[in-house]
């Protein structure tokens, strides 16, 4: 499993089963080689063997958990976790997990306090946050803070992740976004570009950046029939991405009436929380933050549901 030959290592935790099927450990790692490849059933299903076996031990409970989670059950998710917590009270894994589902039903206080307890309990093991598994954690302090509106301290949160794992486009466009809510739009432009750069594909850092230029550099209708890049010749944008700023800025006259706001989720990306996001020419006096209250799908902002090694 550790070199990802799942198959390989499934045959043979298979066998290690069959031979003492009463050995718990070889079913948590056979669930591992099920979560992995994202097959929940299986995954549970050998988890749960392992619960049965390993009576007053946490970590079934803590992987149960995990695939609910992933399969949008954040009702036996928390269940799980809360059994989980309640054999192991002092485990930052665990804690990590209780505050994601809280932040997934929308508590953000709570969310930041079983983040915050679980970034205390890793600094009493050491001195200092520096095993990447952390990264997660980091993260989705950045995350909670920017949904208490505590930008600052979000941004330093994301940094402090950035610093374990540098390549992450997640964290270079979480940045951007905090920025742009600060009104800071051509730092959120960096950030995008960066994170577009490690990840083509990214659809809200290709959206939120259509958002941050016209913002940035002032009405777009000014700008219909002109080259984008003409405007930012300080950033190398691909073919691709230019393209598509530019039908983001100024759209074809007969496609001008769709904005961005009302494409689907599966279309944009993205998931509009208390208020759609409004064109800058309707109504300028309204804060920053309602103007990009954008958010981020979940499987973008919050990718590391789990700082759990699913390796042996």
């Amino acid at each position: 499993m550790v070199g990802h030959k799942n198959e390989h290592a499934r045959r043979y935790l298979s066998k290690a089963t069959t031979l003492e099927r009463t050995y718990g450990p070889a079913w948590i790692a056979y669930g591992h080689s099920f979560a992995v490849e994202s097959e929940h059933d299986q995954a549970m299903a050998a988890y749960f063997t392992a619960a049965q076996l390993m009576k007053g031990c946490h970590l079934p409970m803590l992987y149960i958990g995990l695939e609910y989670g992933l399969t949008n059950n954040s009702k036996l998710a928390e269940r799980f976790f809360s059994q989980a917590l309640s054999i192991a009270p002092e485990d930052p894994f665990v804690m990590h997990e209780v505050g994601v589902v809280a932040f997934q039903n929308g508590d953000w206080k709570t969310a930041e306090k079983w983040f915050l307890d679980a970034l205390e309990k890793i600094k009493a093991i050491g001195n200092e946050v520096t095993v990447d598994k952390w990264e997660p954690l980091l993260n989705n302090l950045g995350h909670v803070c920017r949904k208490l509106k505590k930008y600052e301290e979000a941004l330093e949160y994301h940094r402090q992740a950035l610093v374990l794992i540098p390549q992450n486009a997640s964290t270079y466009s979480a940045i951007g976004y905090i920025h742009s809510l600060m009104g800071n739009f051509e730092s959120a432009i960096d950030y995008f570009h960066t994170a577009l750069g490690l990840r083509r594909d990214d659809t809200f850092s290709v959206t939120m950046l259509g958002h941050c230029i016209e913002m940035y550099i002032g009405d777009s209708e000014a700008y219909i029939g002109t080259e984008i890049k003409d405007k930012l010749r300080c950033y190398d944008f691909d073919v691709h991405t230019m393209k598509t700023l530019k039908n983001l800025i100024s759209p074809p006259w007969d496609f001008r009436e769709f904005d961005i706001e009302r494409q689907t989720l599966d279309e944009s990306g993205i998931v509009t929380l208390e208020t759609s996001h409004q064109r800058k020419s309707t109504d300028t006096s309204r804060p920053l933050e309602e103007t990009f209250e954008i958010e981020m799908n979940e499987s973008d902002m919050m990718l590391e549901t789990s700082m759990s090694d699913h390796s042996t």
